[in-house]
C-alpha cells in the first residue's frame, strides 16, 4: 500500500524524518550564529553594543568550526543520505522548473517538482559549497603563521564578500519559508498535507 493511500488527513504524508528535521535545525542554529557574530565584528554600529569582542570572535569560530558536524553526523541516517541524492540529481523536469522561474511564470503546470525543486537543489548546492569556503578561509585567517600575508589578504577578502553573499540569500530563503507554511509545517512536523505535495510536487514518489 503506498504512503499516499495510507496518509491520514491529520497526520499527512511522510516528508522528512526526526534525524533531518534536527540536521535543519542545529544547522541553521550555528549558521544563525556564525551570521549574528559576524555582524557584531564587522558592523560598527552592532559592534559598539559587544563589551568583550575577543568572546564574540571565539564564538564565532566555534560555530564555523562546527557548522559541518550535523550534516556529517546526519550521513548516519538513511533517508538523510537519500534526501542528498535526491539533491544532487538534476532531471529535464528541473529544467522545465528553472526556465519557468526566469520567465516568472508562476503557473504550476509550468514548475514541475519532485521531492525538491530546482530552486531547492540549487540553494543547497550553493550554501554546502559556501560553507565549505568559508571554513577554508576562515581557518586560513585563524591559523596565520601557516600560510604567506598573500593567502591571508585573498582569504580575508573571499570570506569577508561571501559572509555577506550568505547573508542575502539566507534573507531570501528565510523569506521564502515564511511565505510557504505547509513547506515549515513539514520540517517542524515532518508531514505536509496531501493537496500541498499534490500541488508543489507532483513528481514525488511519495
Amino acid at each position: 500500500m503506498s504512503l499516499r493511500a495510507e496518509a491520514s488527513p491529520v497526520t499527512g504524508i511522510p516528508r522528512f524524518t526526526r534525524a533531518e528535521r534536527w540536521i535543519h535545525r542545529t544547522t541553521a542554529l550555528l549558521m544563525g550564529v556564525c551570521v549574528v557574530t559576524a555582524s557584531f565584528l564587522y558592523v560598527p554600529e552592532f559592534a559598539q553594543l559587544v563589551g568583550r569582542r575577543e568572546l564574540v570572535v571565539r564564538v564565532h569560530e566555534i560555530a564555523g568550526l562546527a557548522l559541518p558536524v550535523p550534516v556529517l553526523a546526519g550521513l548516519a541516517s538513511r533517508a538523510f543520505r537519500a534526501d542528498l541524492g535526491h539533491l544532487n540529481r538534476f532531471g529535464p523536469h528541473d529544467r522545465r522548473w528553472l526556465r519557468a522561474a526566469l520567465r516568472r511564470d508562476r503557473r504550476r503546470a509550468s514548475r514541475p517538482a519532485a521531492k525538491f525543486n530546482a530552486g531547492q537543489k540549487i540553494y543547497a548546492a550553493w550554501i554546502a559549497g559556501a560553507t565549505l569556503v568559508m571554513l577554508g578561509t576562515g581557518l586560513i585567517m585563524w591559523f596565520t603563521h601557516l600560510t604567506p600575508i598573500m593567502w591571508r589578504t585573498s582569504a580575508t577578502f573571499v570570506h569577508d564578500w561571501l559572509a555577506l553573499t550568505i547573508g542575502v540569500v539566507l534573507a531570501g530563503h528565510i523569506g521564502m519559508a515564511l511565505g510557504d507554511p505547509e513547506a515549515r509545517r513539514g520540517m517542524r512536523t515532518g508531514s505536509v498535507s496531501r493537496e500541498w505535495a499534490e500541488r508543489e510536487h507532483p513528481l514525488w514518489r511519495r
